[in-house]
């Protein structure tokens, strides 16, 4: 079993990751930056800090992905988006809530606007709910669940599966364009363009597969060993 070191995040997410707390990295040219991520952004429990991720990443197992055979997204994790922690609110509206900053709602829980500063690019992405602009900002997998489902997911309860794809450890609200850019891609194959902010998802995603019990492949785990190296 492997023993989670917990680091805090503050306002800024993992300070501790991005050298001495500098920032993320330089916004898109045109983008505004005057507002800052909310304190508690990307907050979640099991957050681990770079001596935590090397640690927990070298008791991972490291195994050959597994074939997809039988992946469904809601037969296996459940729908997008569930009220697992029943608070009244979906997944999906809690995360947007967590990581966007000046959010206004159309209910208790409805999130109607709303600013994300993009980890994944930096950049600063108005949010409105709509047909048409919502898809604008996605709540992304860290570990995709194609992924996790090749890497030891098979195994684990339907209960299970569906807390993981509901866990806040697991989810960040991020630009779409780029969601659909990583697919079901892992840090062997994708990383994100911001790269002031690799640390945090590798460690993240080290984070996410020791919770589950899922593993990595030989290249996967390479990368991350490199990524981690540095942070």
């Amino acid at each position: 079993m492997v023993t989670l070191l917990l680091a805090v995040a503050g306002a800024g997410g993992y300070a501790a990751l991005t050298h001495g707390g500098a920032p993320a990295g330089p916004a898109a040219a045109g983008a505004s930056t005057s507002l800052a991520s909310p304190p508690g952004a990307r907050s979640a429990t099991g957050l681990l800090d770079a001596p935590g991720a090397r640690a927990a990443l070298a008791q991972l197992p490291v195994k050959g992905r597994a074939p997809a055979t039988g992946y469904d997204r809601v037969a296996r994790f459940g729908e997008a988006w569930l009220d697992v922690d029943k608070n009244g609110c979906d997944t999906r509206d809690d995360i947007l809530a967590r990581d966007l900053a000046a959010v206004t709602r159309r209910t208790d829980c409805a999130v109607l606007t709303g600013t994300l500063i993009d980890p994944y690019t930096g950049r600063s992405i108005a949010f409105t709910r709509g047909v048409q602009t919502s898809a604008l900002v996605q709540i992304d997998h860290v570990v995709a669940l194609l992924d996790a489902w090749q890497t030891g997911a098979q195994g684990l309860s339907q209960e299970t599966r569906v807390q993981l794809a509901n866990d806040p450890l697991e989810l960040l609200a991020v630009d779409g364009a780029t969601n659909q850019a990583k697919g079901a891609g892992d840090a062997a194959t994708w990383l994100p363009p911001n790269r002031g902010f690799r640390c945090e998802y590798a460690a993240r995603q080290v984070a996410v597969k020791a919770k589950y019990g899922l593993w990595v492949t030989a290249a996967e785990g390479a990368a991350l060993k490199g990524i981690l190296a540095g942070c």
